[in-house]
């Protein structure tokens, strides 16, 4: 009898120990969230406010102004619910040269140029910078990439946040009221894509006609 208890509990506590393995990698499709794409890299350069397309346009034409062709660098934009990434491609490892947690990203949104892109970045103390890129065929696929993680990362802390402090949400200001302002100039900036290109389509027919 006693052998018999002893095998049960051996038994017992083998199953116990191998439910454990689930558990442990459940986390991992989270890496399948990651998006990349490979952009050039303008530059940085300091911004004086954390939101606004005209903070935007400006930092975008400055860059461009400042800098040749020859100066952008090729670059990866690692883009995931929880940070965006700025990765330099090298023969035997990768340099990351921007790394922005998505709670930290208060701006973003396509330039006057359909293939610039850029994203401001809150780096605390009131010092704020935008980061640019220069995107083929254009910038609508980061833009919507970026607005995903920003939904995502919203989504991910409503869930987190407790019932008592989800009821309250409407009386006090959101902790994440960054994260909304950047879903709302993405979709303008999206929606501002589809604007300028729409007249393109159009010209492009009247030949055919």
């Amino acid at each position: 009898m006693a052998e018999r208890k002893s095998a049960k509990a051996a038994a017992g506590s083998s199953s116990q120990n191998g439910s454990d393995v689930p558990l442990q990698e459940f986390p991992m499709p989270k890496t399948e969230l990651v998006q990349k794409f490979h952009v050039l890299y303008l530059g940085v350069t300091s911004v004086s406010r954390p939101i606004g397309m005209d903070v935007i346009n400006g930092a975008i034409e400055n860059l461009l102004s400042s800098t040749g062709k020859e100066d952008w660098t090729p670059v990866i934009l690692s883009i995931a619910d929880t940070t965006v990434a700025v990765i330099k491609e090298k023969e035997e490892e990768e340099e990351v040269l921007v790394e922005c947690r998505v709670r930290f990203l208060s701006f973003m949104g396509v330039g006057r140029d359909i293939h610039t892109f850029a994203f401001i970045m809150d780096t605390g103390n009131q010092h704020f910078q935008c980061h640019a890129f220069w995107c083929d065929p254009n910038a609508g696929c980061v833009s919507e990439a970026v607005q995903a993680a920003c939904v995502l990362r919203y989504q991910k802390c409503l869930v987190a946040r407790p019932p008592s402090q989800r009821a309250g949400s409407s009386s006090s200001p959101s902790p994440d009221s960054v994260t909304r302002r950047v879903t709302t100039s993405v979709k303008r900036s999206v929606q501002s894509l589809i604007d300028t290109l729409k007249p393109k389509k159009q010209s492009s027919e009247l030949p055919q006609q």
